[in-house]
């Protein structure tokens, strides 16, 4: 299962990767026919706000993949282990719930986007919602995953604060550093003369 989402994840980059060259291409390009030769790309807008919008969401849902929103842990790296464990058993119960109306919405959006299109190119805005309808559903079965591995209490598992999470996944989080020993009184007196 590991491997194909891999596998899902390094698709996922290729195209983001696609996808910004593109819209930069056309945003690029664009600006240079408009100021040079006064002409441009008339479909170059909507292709590229498109394209932003699936960016913004597969990014997203990268980035809950390897725990990289932003969160409180400060907070819950100071709570005993069995508070942790119950506070990100919540948290998850509540990710959940925000992305199932999220999936609601935007199904109900991509409805209406069937009958929709845009003004140029006459694609159904109906690619727009896709573009939130199908990350939260992966984003969804994330959180699910992770949250059956907290409460079947797997070593995988990732709970916020936890120093094991920390452990475990290094470039999510810099190394604990400790503070620099303070000078001896010694050098302090040498360097104020």
């Amino acid at each position: 299962m590991k491997r194909v989402a891999d596998l899902l994840e390094r698709i996922t980059e290729w195209i983001m990767a696609l996808m910004l060259a593109i819209m930069v291409g056309l945003v690029f390009g664009n600006v240079v026919l408009r100021y040079i030769f006064n002409s441009g790309i008339v479909a170059a807008e909507e292709i590229a706000r498109l394209m932003f919008v699936w960016l913004v969401f597969l990014g997203a849902t990268v980035a809950l993949r390897h725990q990289r929103h932003l969160g409180l842990e400060i907070v819950q790296s100071r709570l005993p282990a069995k508070v942790r464990r119950v506070c990100a058993v919540i948290a998850h119960l509540m990710m959940l719930y925000a992305l199932w109306l999220f999936v609601q919405g935007s199904w109900i959006q991509l409805l209406i986007g069937m009958e929709t299109f845009s003004t140029v190119l006459r694609f159904p805005m109906a690619f727009y919602a896709a573009a939130g309808f199908f990350p939260a559903i992966a984003m969804a079965l994330i959180v699910l995953a992770n949250l059956l591995r907290i409460v079947t209490n797997q070593p995988g598992a990732r709970i916020p604060g936890d120093p094991d999470t920390t452990m475990d996944h290094p470039d999510s989080h810099g190394p604990a550093v400790a503070p620099p020993a303070p000078a001896p009184h010694g050098s302090a007196a040498v360097a104020k003369h």
